[in-house]
């Protein structure tokens, strides 16, 4: 029988929650309002935030699924996928009506088309510079949603045995990989290479798009995969958090050197995402493991960790309105009140939309889709 009770926090993930959103509006806050000195290499680095986001979803997604998977009642596709869009839905919309229907909330840039959003596929072939760019990740993680539990399922049907079951899912984890690379290498020397805009179709064709930035998403999968599937290969890796620590630490440090020196190059375009992909999900193994990141609660990162998708919809506006007036006082966006302001009610605004629409749905969700499981959780107490 499997226990559907909400299981104690794991400090170590509400810690790179709360890091990753934080990376996020300090770097939308140096690109949109400050400049690259505002938070030094913080700032220009910061947009490794989403692709934590991306590990760490890969991570309770696919976990979620598996262990699902694995009970008598097995995965409802139709319970998981109405979880998915009471969870992330509410807030998208809320957000994505403030764009349309007050248009000084855009502040002069240009909108996409609404469809583009209601399909979550604006992330493909998008111009830098329109409003709401940043919706882009929630494309990709909402087409993530809507493929991986059928892909599962997929290859539980045609693999047979849970041995062969196996071989096929690390296969196609290892064939994603390999494939980005490769579409990134060739996109890069198609697309970028010798073009006009180099920078403007590096985003367009490579950042923003779904088949290049699957690496932290499937790094994710991996661990689930492991955690659900190889557990005495996950308790040995868990058993060793702190060496997991370390060696995330100086992974993605380096990955971070790199990319500040290069960017757009060829290099870091086909293997620094895997390098952060890498690395992320060491990070995530020793925040899980018995070790300092999970058993460590730093003050106020649960809260960040909860809030976290609300702030990610609303603070990159918020932070943009906020420039013109306080600039008209005298403070400019480098300075320490413009800085706090903006960070504060960037904090302030998320916590209003998880308050206001998040929180509701949550409610609901919780009373009537308890679990990803084919029949209700209380049937599988029943005595037989």
């Amino acid at each position: 029988m499997t226990d559907l009770r909400p299981s104690p926090r794991v400090y170590g993930l509400d810690t790179l929650r709360a890091l990753a959103v934080s990376f996020v509006v300090l770097h939308h806050y140096t690109l949109f309002v400050g400049s690259d000195d505002t938070f030094g290499w913080v700032g220009r680095i910061g947009w490794v935030g989403v692709d934590l986001f991306f590990a760490l979803s890969g991570y309770l997604i696919g976990n979620q699924i598996f262990a699902a998977m694995r009970t008598p009642q097995g995965l409802s596709l139709g319970r998981f996928y109405a979880r998915r869009l009471l969870r992330t839905l509410p807030n998208f919309y809320a957000v994505l009506a403030l764009y349309y229907l007050w248009p000084g909330f855009r502040a002069g840039q240009p909108l996409l088309p609404v469809w583009e959003f209601l399909t979550f596929t604006q992330n493909i072939n998008l111009q830098p510079g329109s409003a709401f760019s940043h919706a882009w990740s929630l494309c990709i993680e909402e087409q993530f949603y809507l493929l991986l539990p059928a892909c599962a399922l997929t290859i539980a049907a045609l693999g047979g045995r849970r041995g062969s079951s196996l071989r096929w899912a690390w296969g196609a984890i290892a064939f994603i990989v390999i494939a980005g690379m490769l579409v990134r290498g060739v996109l890069w020397q198609e697309l970028v290479d010798g073009a006009a805009r180099p920078l403007n179709d590096y985003y367009k064709y490579i950042y923003y798009s779904s088949l290049c930035r699957l690496d932290e998403l499937v790094a994710g999968v991996a661990l689930a995969l492991l955690k659900n599937y190889h557990a005495d290969l996950w308790q040995r890796l868990t058993a060793h958090a702190h060496t997991a620590l370390a060696a995330g630490i100086a992974l993605t440090a380096l990955t971070f050197y790199l990319f500040l020196a290069d960017h757009y190059g060829f290099a870091m375009t086909v293997f620094g995402y895997p390098m952060l992909a890498l690395g992320f999900a060491l990070l995530i193994v020793a925040a899980l493991g018995d070790g300092v990141l999970r058993r460590t609660r730093i003050p106020g990162a649960g809260k960040l960790a909860l809030w976290s998708y609300a702030i990610y919809l609303t603070h990159k506006q918020v932070c943009i309105l906020l420039a013109e007036p306080l600039a008209a006082r005298g403070f400019d966006a480098d300075s320490a009140v413009a800085i706090g302001v903006s960070m504060l009610l960037s904090v302030l605004s998320g916590w209003v939309l998880f308050r206001l629409v998040e929180t509701p749905f949550m409610m609901l969700r919780d009373r009537y889709l308890p679990s990803n499981l084919r029949a209700p959780a209380a049937l599988s107490a029943q005595p037989r």
